[in-house]
């Protein structure tokens, strides 16, 4: 059984001997960026893989959740969660809107709907929940919500790639959705993401926003960004699609053992599946409760003695850095699931090459 260093996570690549043939066609036709035929092809096999209508790729996933704000010409306030990357309320202060943070659901670890209404004012203009690990927000709450206040929804679904609900993709809901297609996620193209459209004419408005505005040659119709996806992350986007399914399987294998491994451990509260009927296993969280004989922080360093580098992700909250502690919603006591839940989680390694020797390694370095 090795000791080698495990990390929370890892790139899963293609075998390189599949990608030279991309990079040949790149080279002898000299397109590398604005919309090239491989940026083409992926935009639209993800759509068919996803089971959505329209897509728009990005450079990045910050850039995409940028773009969709953009979009949708959110301003004032906005609804959303502390229990997420800093980049979901950093792309909020670059539009200049002030977030609004309310508390989580202590089961899913989602935007709490129960909250949302006593956090709307009439500057509200939208929400933005976050499916955390992959695991569907209430989205049938949150938009009745917004339906109610005419409020619009975004939904950061960067952990979200290939989840379906019964009714289908979970990209489906709200007025957008954005992917992250980052090396650490589920399905990556190095650095990536894509806005889910609901219409054509949405996302001819998103197309143009990503590439500065153009409109033809000549003509500019908005101050747009250079959000665009280049052809040599669209090519490896093509060949990861080849290989995607068979990653997702080693995933859910992976969370079964985990679950099996760890579920009557004294101490060791694993998270309650979610309401999808596909899942993507993004992650695999831990909580660390009283019950167990170490601290979330003592576990935390003796994985990490043993070259086993977990992540307590997410901590801390978004609230606590510093651009956020002046705003009027980020006190602790009005955060209390939140701020609990970012003192006990740690993510364990979770990716398809992950042997099963080290999956036990892990396992029973958990076990007192």
């Amino acid at each position: 059984m090795s000791n080698k260093p495990l990390y929370v996570t890892q790139p899963h690549l293609p075998p390189l001997e599949e990608f030279i043939p991309y990079l040949e066609h790149i080279w002898a036709n000299k397109r590398l960026t604005n919309s090239g035929p491989f940026h083409q092809q992926l935009e639209q096999a993800l759509a068919e893989y996803l089971g959505v209508e329209h897509l728009a790729l990005f450079a990045n996933g910050t850039l995409a959740l940028l773009t969709a704000l953009q979009a949708l010409r959110i301003s004032g306030e906005v609804i959303t969660t502390p229990y997420s990357f800093v980049a979901t309320a950093h792309t909020l202060l670059w539009n200049e809107i002030q977030p609004v943070f309310v508390d989580i659901d202590p089961h899913s670890l989602n935007l709490d709907p129960k909250r949302i209404e006593a956090a709307i004012t009439p500057r509200t203009t939208a929400i933005l929940p976050v499916h955390v690990y992959g695991n569907p927000c209430d989205v049938e709450a949150i938009q009745t919500i917004a339906d109610n206040y005419n409020l619009k929804v975004i939904y950061d679904a960067a952990h979200a790639f290939g989840v379906q609900d019964q009714g289908g993709s979970i990209l489906r809901h709200g007025d957008l959705s954005v992917l992250s297609f980052h090396a650490t996620k589920v399905f990556n193209t190095c650095e990536g993401g894509a806005i889910i459209c609901p219409d054509a004419k949405s996302k001819q408005h998103i197309d143009h926003l990503k590439n500065f505005g153009f409109v033809g040659e000549t003509t500019v119709v908005a101050s747009g960004i250079n959000g665009k996806m280049n052809e040599i992350q669209s090519a490896l986007g093509l060949l990861q699609l080849k290989h995607v399914d068979q990653a997702l399987a080693r995933r859910h294998a992976i969370d079964g053992q985990y679950r099996e491994g760890l579920g009557t451990t004294p101490g060791i509260r694993l998270l309650p599946r979610g309401s999808q009927v596909v899942d993507n296993h993004a992650y695999f969280p831990i909580l660390v409760d009283d019950a167990y004989p170490l601290s979330r922080d003592q576990l935390y360093d003796k994985l990490k003695a043993e070259e086993i580098h977990g992540r307590r992700y997410f901590y801390p909250l978004i609230t606590e850095f510093p651009m956020y502690r002046g705003l009027p919603s980020v006190q602790a006591t009005d955060l209390t699931v939140a701020t609990e839940i970012s003192k006990r989680v740690i993510c364990l390694p979770m990716y398809p090459a992950l042997s099963d020797d080290d999956l036990s390694r892990i396992i029973q370095l958990l076990i007192p």
